[in-house]
């Protein structure tokens, strides 16, 4: 959703000194930028594009040619933002089009009973045998009609010999991806629909002791999301379990050192037995949700499209017989092994010697009676920040890996990063956990609370810079959006806005947090149950 502005409008002058005679008519849906900043409705615009204040008329241009010859069944309006000097494009299709996309993509969509029911990829050929044909606002959810939009983008390819400015494009490289790397495109997104938004605030967000309208959240966000979220609320509900036994053990456990250990060995296997029933469940779980949302049959990664930004070089292939791009698996292989992974060792080490660092330092601070009580948290805060930053460095650099490894598949693509992500994630996360339960061995020091001068063992002062890093990772995102909200003018009310609405926009605009949530929690069963044990 974007911040609200003053109203401002383009006058046809400047357009036609801009654009041409051809867009004169452009200044007669230019809208006011209030009506920018807030939510844009889906019949005029699904899909925004913004570029750098900096991208003269030329760029613009060029760009808007291109996408008008290459993908004529888009509807584009120019705007500009007054402030921030921001040129936009607003994206849309008009309905006979967005089938011609479905049909192009393989959208599934459900079938009528009578035509044997379930789902099926959309064919125009055959468009009377799916549900809800005959009405342009059901049919498609926002979600699918910005997917579609996002497809035709993707797939707008440069032919051979063509340049913008310094910019040279290989014959059949993805231009909207380019232009994004090389900052001329600000973002590409999706926009909100304020009534959808709307309904899943009240069903979803404020309902507390209700179950979540996971077919809503599918409509709207996408297979993706959905089960990111029904996988996140199975994951909650099974937590019920492990919470009431262990709490009937604390009840149970008697002072005597033999006990607490008795009860100890009890849980941690009720934990093992837990997370193997947890699994198969979910595996259910997960499996029921993927056939009533047509995901189950997938196609193999045979049938699945090389990603817009797969590079490499053009050839027969050996196969179909046909023109593909080809990158030798040897070099992904060679710079995997020289460059990814001594760059991801050297990232896991540099955080293993801050953790050790700010040990000491808390070692250090703790054995000097003078010291003020406020200062005993330096080394606790210190870490916390640090790792934090590091964690969004790191983001980067898995990204940056990932891209040059040049993976051919999307689903490639997302499981290696998925991978490294997780690496990082679980390191920064668990690492001092570890660290305290396995290597100094000192289970002792951290049970003998009262033994220690200041009333707190240096373990468990260990366990605190662990938990304060976690505290601050989870804060970082909410505070973030409410600073950025506010140094772009907004007002108050909008800034509570976009705060309640953070979850949604957050998961909206990434879609690899399913796999990374996932896998985050995932090591976070791991690494507890590993402590516990």
């Amino acid at each position: 959703m974007l911040p609200e502005s003053d109203s401002v409008s383009l006058c046809l002058s400047f357009a036609d000194k801009l654009f041409g005679k051809r867009l004169l008519q452009a200044g007669r849906h230019i809208m006011s930028h209030k009506s920018w900043m807030k939510t844009v409705p889906t019949e005029n615009c699904d899909v925004l594009m913004t570029f750098a204040d900096t991208t003269d008329d030329h760029t613009l241009l060029w760009l808007l040619n291109h996408i008008r010859l290459g993908i004529p069944e888009l509807i584009i309006q120019i705007r500009h933002h007054k402030h921030t000097h921001v040129y936009a494009f607003f994206i849309t299709a008009t309905y006979e089009n967005l089938l011609r996309g479905a049909e192009e993509m393989g959208l599934r969509k459900p079938v009528k009973p009578e035509f044997g029911a379930g789902t099926r990829s959309f064919s125009c050929e055959e468009d009377y045998i799916y549900e809800n044909i005959e009405s342009e606002l059901c049919f498609f959810t926002s979600q699918e009609r910005q997917s579609i939009i996002k497809y035709w983008l993707d797939n707008l390819r440069a032919k051979n010999g063509e340049a913008l400015h310094n910019i040279n494009f290989l014959e059949g490289q993805p231009i909207i991806p380019e232009l994004s790397a090389r900052g001329v495109i600000r973002q590409v997104f999706p926009l909100h629909e304020q009534r959808i938004l709307s309904q899943l605030m009240k069903s979803w967000v404020q309902a507390v002791c209700e179950k979540q309208p996971l077919d809503d959240i599918c409509d709207y966000f996408g297979v993706k999301i959905a089960m990111y979220f029904a996988w996140l609320g199975f994951y909650t509900t099974s937590m019920l379990y492990p919470a009431v036994i262990g709490f009937v053990l604390w009840m149970l456990t008697e002072s005597d050192q033999t006990s607490r250990d008795i009860c100890c060995v009890v849980f941690a296997l009720f934990n093992v037995v837990w997370a193997t029933l947890f699994l198969e469940r979910w595996k259910r779980r997960g499996a029921e949700l993927a056939y009533k949302w047509g995901t189950l049959d997938t196609p193999p990664e045979s049938l699945e499209e090389p990603r817009p930004q797969f590079r490499g070089v053009k050839r027969c292939s050996p196969v179909t017989g046909c023109e593909e791009v080809y990158y030798p698996p040897w070099r992904r292989r060679v710079f995997r092994w020289l460059v990814s992974l001594p760059i991801c060792l050297l990232c896991l080490c540099f955080v293993f010697l801050v953790m050790l660092i700010c040990f000491e330092l808390q070692e250090f601070v703790m054995g000097i009676k003078e010291m003020p009580r406020l200062a005993r948290f330096i080394p606790k805060i210190m870490l916390a920040i640090t790792v934090t930053a590091c964690d969004e460095v790191y983001r980067k650099i898995a990204c940056w890996l990932n891209d040059m490894e040049n993976y051919r598949l999307q689903s490639a693509y997302e499981k290696n990063l998925i991978i490294k992500m997780v690496l990082f994630q679980f390191v920064n996360s668990y690492l001092s956990l570890f660290y305290i339960g396995f290597y100094l061995k000192d289970m002792e020091r951290l049970k003998e609370v009262r033994g220690h001068p200041s009333g707190q063992c240096p373990c468990m002062n260990k366990c605190n810079i662990a938990t304060s890093y976690n505290i601050i990772h989870d804060l970082t995102g909410f505070v973030c959006l409410y600073w950025s909200a506010s140094c772009v003018c907004v007002n108050y009310n909008l800034a509570l806005s976009l705060m309640c609405h953070y979850l949604l926009h957050h998961f909206h605009s990434r879609n690899l947090v399913f796999g990374c949530n996932i896998l985050e929690i995932g090591t976070g069963v791991t690494g507890s149950l590993g402590v516990t044990a």
